[in-house]
C-alpha cells in the first residue's frame, strides 16, 4: 500500500519547534534571489499544496529555508514546512509519526544569454519520523533539469527512489512548465501546468493547474493569492478524514525574503 495514497496529519504540529527549526532550512532553487552569497525566506501559507496536491490537510503551513550561491553558477541550500499527509495515516490505523518536511539540494543554474538560462541539480526529500515495521519510505531523491526563456519556464524532474512512498515507483516523473509575467511594477501573474507520472501506479498519475498573482512590497515582503487544480482521481486522493485533498483549491501566502 502506498504512503503517499491516504497520507495528510492529524496530530497538531509544533509551531515552536518549526520556528527554531526554520533558521536552518532553505528556499527551492526557484524561489531563491538571483545572484551570490546567501539568501533564503520565510512563509506562512493558508495550505501547503505540492504539485496540485494539498500537504497539510488543507490546514496552514509554516515554511522557510536559506542558500547559498557561489559565483560560477553552483549552489545548495535546505527548505521545510510542517506537513500531515503522514500522520493522517494513523486516523486510518497505521501508526505513524511525522509532521515535518526536510528538503536538501544542490545543483548549478547559468544564462546561456540574456534571457535563456539553465538549472540541474538534485533534491532530496525528508520525512523524519517513527513509521511502523514494513512502512515503504516516504524519503525521496531526485534529479533535475529546467530551463527558462524570458516569461516561461520548464523543469524536468526524474525520480532515482519511489516516490513518496508509492510502491515500485523509482523512475516516476514530474514536468513543471511555468509563466511569470509582470504585468505593473510590484505586480506578477503567476501560472503553472503540470504532469506527474507514477512508474507502476498509473491509476495515481495526474495534471496539476495554477493560476494566480503575487505583489511585492519593500524589503522583501510578498503576498500571493493562487487557484490550484488537478485532475487526479478523486476516490484515492481522498485521505483518511475524508478530505479531496487533490481538488481544486484556493491559497494565500505571506513571504519574506532576506
Amino acid at each position: 500500500m502506498s504512503s503517499r495514497t491516504l497520507a495528510r496529519p492529524a496530530a497538531p504540529v509544533t509551531f515552536a519547534v518549526l520556528a527554531i527549526a526554520i533558521t536552518a532550512l532553505a528556499t527551492l532553487p526557484q524561489q531563491a534571489k538571483a545572484g551570490t552569497g546567501t539568501s533564503g525566506s520565510v512563509a506562512v501559507a493558508s495550505d501547503y499544496v505540492f504539485r496540485g496536491v494539498s500537504q497539510t490537510n488543507r490546514d496552514p503551513a509554516l515554511q522557510g529555508g536559506i542558500e547559498y550561491a557561489a559565483e560560477r553558477g553552483f549552489y545548495l541550500g535546505v527548505w521545510g514546512s510542517n506537513v500531515s499527509w503522514l500522520t493522517d495515516l494513523s486516523q486510518a490505523g497505521s501508526p505513524v509519526s511525522n509532521s515535518l518536511e526536510l528538503d536538501g539540494y544542490l545543483g548549478y543554474r547559468s544564462h546561456l544569454t540574456e534571457t535563456v538560462g539553465v538549472d540541474v541539480g538534485a533534491l532530496y526529500y525528508r520525512y523524519p519520523g517513527d513509521y511502523p515495521p514494513g512502512f515503504n519510505s516516504p524519503d525521496t531523491g531526485e534529479l533535475y533539469v529546467g530551463v527558462s526563456a524570458g516569461l516561461f519556464s520548464a523543469r524536468y524532474s526524474y525520480a532515482l527512489t519511489d516516490l513518496f512512498g508509492f510502491a515500485d515507483s523509482d523512475g516516476s516523473a514530474y514536468l513543471d512548465l511555468g509563466a511569470n509575467w509582470e504585468f505593473s511594477p510590484g505586480w506578477t501573474l503567476n501560472a503553472h501546468a503540470g504532469r506527474q507520472w507514477i512508474r507502476n501506479n498509473a491509476a495515481f498519475q495526474y495534471s496539476d493547474w495554477k493560476l494566480g498573482a503575487t505583489r511585492a512590497f519593500g524589503n522583501g515582503v510578498a503576498i500571493a493569492a493562487a487557484y490550484t487544480g488537478t485532475d487526479a482521481d478523486r476516490a484515492l486522493y481522498t485521505n483518511a478524514f475524508g478530505r479531496r485533498v487533490a481538488d481544486g483549491s484556493v491559497t494565500v501566502t505571506l513571504s519574506k525574503g532576506f
